[in-house]
């Protein structure tokens, strides 16, 4: 699967020119919403053959938000038909195959090579300091 995630993320970077997940969403015609949601971040959802994500508005990290809709992403492309949701109140490290499936995609698309290049040399904890992105899904790319 993680070879798979690889290819996927790379097609679409490399058609779009971009790793924003907000632009793959766009051009997947994928409806994004961004409102509250109380204690959820996010959530992925196919109602009648159209894919919608929603990511709570009240979220104020952008990082956090960027992740929380990346996750969801990955959700939308590798688990089309399956309705998902990213509770606030969890780590990203799940047990669920389809929750680390989607946290693997978002860590892919998220954490570039260059990006990894920039920090040679730091440590994890200095590289998440830096980035504002959590250790688990640093480990996730890393793997």
């Amino acid at each position: 699967m993680n070879r798979r995630i690889k290819r996927i993320v790379a097609y679409y970077k490399r058609k779009l020119g971009t790793n924003d997940p907000l632009k793959i969403a766009q051009y997947l015609k994928i409806q994004v919403y961004f409102c509250p949601l109380g204690n959820i971040a996010g959530n992925y959802v196919y109602i009648r053959r159209v894919k919608w994500i929603f990511v709570n508005s009240d979220i104020e990290d952008d990082v956090f938000k960027q992740i929380v809709l990346a996750h969801e992403l990955g959700h939308a492309i590798l688990h089309p038909k399956e309705n998902c949701a990213f509770m606030a109140h969890h780590t990203l490290l799940l047990t669920s195959r389809i929750e680390r499936q989607a946290n693997m995609f978002a860590a892919e698309l998220l954490i570039t090579n260059d990006m990894l290049n920039d920090f040679h040399g730091c440590t994890m904890d200095q590289f998440c300091q830096c980035t504002g992105y959590p250790m688990e899904l640093i480990i996730l790319k890393l793997d």
